[in-house]
């Protein structure tokens, strides 16, 4: 492979890690905060804050004393919010035109069912190929609604549905395709 090529794959693939989109915006961050609860202690898989899966069973992973404050929560949210925009930013490809609210309600679904899941999701898949976005997550989002048991969780029936809601909430905002510079 010629030097120039590999030189365009490593910037392209450098620039793409950096590019996390726009900054979300505070429906987006109610949104989160409203479906995951706040948890100063850890519970569950194990999670603490808003949603944080920690790696292991005591949190090592978190850069704060738990219990946590509300201010290291926000903390901690934000950079797991960053984590998702990251996410939606690189899977989508760069014809995907995607306005703030769209986006924003992506994001949400991403930092819930994690960046996994979101790239190999058939939702992703659509928007790729070129698919009217609207239909897509009125189609594709109120599928994510399972437990880890196979059950249909309420709670991420009306995530899914707030999602969708917001998702076709209209505005002039671009979002995606990220200019990175």
């Amino acid at each position: 492979m010629h030097a120039g090529v590999i030189y365009r794959i490593v910037y392209r693939q450098f620039a793409s890690a950096i590019c996390i989109g726009p900054p979300f915006k505070t429906t987006t961050l109610n949104l989160i905060r409203e479906f995951e609860g706040w948890y100063p202690n850890i519970y569950g898989h194990p999670t603490v804050g808003y949603g944080h899966l920690c790696t292991d069973k005591t949190c090592s992973d978190v850069p704060y004393r738990i219990p946590l404050s509300t201010a290291d929560g926000e903390k901690l949210l934000r950079s797991d919010l960053t984590i998702a925009q990251n996410c939606i930013t690189r899977q989508t490809a760069d014809p995907v035109t995607l306005k703030a609210n769209q986006y924003a309600a992506l994001v949400s679904w991403a930092f819930n069912v994690g960046c996994g899941a979101s790239g190999s999701s058939t939702l992703i898949q659509r928007l790729n190929a070129g698919e009217e976005p609207n239909r897509v997550a009125q189609e594709e989002l109120p599928r994510w609604k399972y437990g880890d048991n196979g059950v249909v969780l309420p709670g991420l029936v009306r995530r899914r549905a707030a999602e969708v809601d917001l998702h076709k909430t209209p505005s002039n905002v671009p979002a995606l395709p990220v200019v990175c510079s």
